[in-house]
């Protein structure tokens, strides 16, 4: 029989994990596999953090139609 917990707080786990070793469960941890590029996702990070560190560019929209142009 398998039983499978999902959405488990990182607080929760391990409690589970001992759990499962003292009853002799086998445990098999499966981590999900993010859609997005690490690579695309560690550039919108750092955008954002840019942003609050006020090295941002501000742009009115006539500026960026023009840019886009």
């Amino acid at each position: 029989m398998n039983i499978t917990l999902k959405n488990v707080n990182k607080k929760d786990f391990p409690i589970f994990k001992s759990l499962a070793k003292s009853l002799g469960f086998e445990i098999i941890e499966e981590k999900e596999e993010s859609p997005y590029n690490p690579e695309f996702v560690k550039e919108i990070l750092q955008g954002q953090k840019d942003i609050k560190e006020g090295r941002g560019i501000k742009m009115t929209m006539e500026e960026l139609r023009a840019l886009c142009k």
